[in-house]
């Protein structure tokens, strides 16, 4: 037997499976969970881009607000899992088919490999700052594939590891937070922040910035089933969830605005969704901080990728070496595209655009279509109730691509005042129910057995 097989065999032993598992952990273990897997570098520089262009209170509002109506989907999702044990793409073979839901896992695995890239560059841009402080040598781009290459190794090896210390990272976030805010209130004044002038021409509207906010929290949603199906009890996980969501991000997002706000104030030139903006006022630590957290969180991301592959499709894995490599390599590559930070607001309108209709559909489905109840046949690699028209469901299908368009006309052709996330979301829920209604289970609702109970079973 080669080295190769050997070491294939030990990885898919140890690999995470998209079969049912019945939850163990507390609220409050939820809880935490959720408040480190928020508490993240990226998050934190998302409220970078939001200040001067509108007002610090009004920036403060419109995080809270998108963050607790993003929450609500996130929790509804995540209940699902915690009442079924299955993943977030395994759920949507529900709505969208046995073959239809490699739809949105194609999608899902798009979007996880912008994130991947996005930490690469950032944990690239911290290294970066610390080396040239003490070296003199500079090279973002080098460094970003230097670190994205240690991010594949821990992903196909280490990731059990990582996650572990992954709080700690977390707890490090929260230390910056209060550093931040003792210096930059020590220095100013809540007046100041609150009187911070506004840009000439600015490229930040209130309404973009609830939606950047809310598309943020879609895209944790991908993830929102993967955790709580871990949950001992569904109250328990949307409780734990919802408060660690909505804490870790708010307070993340909070951080950013006013370390970016400090800036300005200081007088220094305010560059959002730069690392080296706030480490340069706030010291070569806060650099050392991002670049931990960043490369804990990107080989979590990684390792999600991977994970998302190979369990696609029930009853077929597909080999998790040879998909970490192949995955690996494309992401090592794509560190070098430093463009795409500026347009990371264009990235996350699209997460908005593509899941927030995937998962209107997926509460559709669940709580009103299938009161809240799916079978073990949606463990099936072929036939039963979830294969409808050669294993697509085209209503779901159809309605998703309705939502994403309107998503991205109401976002880029035809602004609105308040942002595309919440109306594409609420048209796809109104279209997928109308045109679903008649298929909608009938007989009172029942409760449904756990499906690790139906595993088990056979």
């Amino acid at each position: 037997m080669s080295l190769y097989t050997r070491l294939e065999r030990r990885l898919e032993a140890s690999a995470d499976d998209a079969g049912p598992v019945r939850g163990t952990y507390s609220a409050r273990r939820m809880l935490m969970i959720w408040l480190a897997a928020n508490l993240v570098v990226t998050t934190l520089l998302t409220g970078t881009l939001f200040v001067p262009d509108v007002p610090y209170g009004l920036v403060l509002a419109l995080i809270a607000g998108g963050t607790v109506l993003g929450a609500c989907v996130l929790v509804l999702v995540g209940a699902i899992g915690t009442r079924t044990g299955l993943p977030t793409m395994a759920l949507t073979r529900g709505p969208f088919g046995t073959r239809g839901s490699l739809l949105p896992a194609a999608a899902n695995l798009v979007i996880l490999m912008g994130w991947s890239w996005v930490q690469a560059m950032l944990a690239g841009i911290s290294l970066d700052y610390i080396v040239n402080a003490l070296t003199g040598f500079s090279s973002p781009v080098v460094f970003a594939v230097l670190c994205q290459t240690i991010v594949v190794v821990l992903a196909i090896f280490g990731h059990a590891g990582v996650a572990r210390v992954e709080p700690w990272f977390a707890a490090a976030i929260l230390a910056i937070a209060a550093y931040v805010f003792i210096t930059a209130f020590s220095t100013f004044t809540p007046a100041e922040f609150a009187a911070i002038p506004g840009t000439a021409e600015p490229f930040y509207t209130p309404g973009l910035v609830f939606d950047v906010v809310l598309a943020t929290a879609i895209s944790w949603t991908v993830l929102s089933a993967d955790f709580n199906r871990f949950a001992r009890s569904t109250r328990g996980g949307a409780i734990g969830s919802g408060v660690g969501y909505t804490l870790s991000t708010v307070t993340a997002m909070t951080v950013g605005a006013t370390a970016i706000g400090y800036v300005v104030l200081s007088g220094r030139a305010p560059i959002p969704f730069d690392p080296t903006t706030i480490i340069e006022p706030f010291g070569a630590l806060f650099a050392v901080a991002i670049f931990l957290s960043v490369m804990a969180t990107n080989t979590m991301v990684v390792y999600g990728m991977v994970t998302t592959v190979v369990n696609a499709l029930p009853g077929r894995r597909v080999p998790f070496l040879a998909t970490a490599l192949v995955l690996g390599a494309i992401s090592i590559v794509g560190s070098t595209f430093f463009v795409l930070l500026a347009q990371f607001t264009t990235f996350l309108v699209t997460i908005g655009a593509l899941f927030a209709p995937v998962f209107a559909i997926m509460i559709v489905d669940y709580y009103v279509l299938k009161r809240r109840s799916y079978t073990a046949d949606i463990l099936l690699p072929r036939g039963g109730r979830y294969w409808y028209t050669g294993g697509v469901n085209w209503l779901a299908v159809g309605s998703w691509a309705v939502g994403a368009a309107l998503a991205y006309a109401w976002a880029y052709v035809w602004p609105l005042p308040f942002g595309a996330t919440v109306p594409s979301f609420v048209v796809t829920f109104l279209l997928y129910l109308f045109v679903s209604l008649p298929s909608r289970d009938r007989g009172p609702e029942t409760p449904a057995p756990h499906l690790a109970d139906a595993v088990d079973a056979r």
